[in-house]
């Protein structure tokens, strides 16, 4: 399944959070638990800083600091996509556990 394909994500943010495989991350990504978990929790506190980033904007805005609606619309709507992808890829982490869950050994 193309990963892309979710809430239109790009390419781009699949390489920034290691997501997508390069020559480079299959050699530092062993497919251990802790390579993975590490992943997760890169991209956990990627969003976290979005969505930090995007109050800030919020704040400024409301006290007249910064002027320009373009980035403040550009900074919520990055803290968005990040959080949807992070629900994205946590609903199929939760469904792959309950398929595992359920299978009969």
């Amino acid at each position: 399944m193309d990963v892309a394909s979710l809430y239109s994500v790009s390419p781009d943010y699949l390489t920034q959070y290691g997501l997508h495989k390069t020559a480079e991350t299959q050699k530092e990504n062993d497919g251990s638990f802790s390579s993975i978990l590490d992943v997760a929790m890169n991209m956990i506190n990627e969003t976290n800083d979005y969505q930090n980033a995007a109050e800030s904007a919020q704040i400024q805005f409301a006290l007249g600091e910064a002027v320009s609606t373009h980035e403040l619309a550009v900074s919520q709507q990055k803290a968005n996509v990040a959080l949807q992808y992070t629900i994205a890829v946590r609903d199929k982490v939760l469904d792959a556990y309950k398929e595992i869950m359920n299978m009969s050994i």
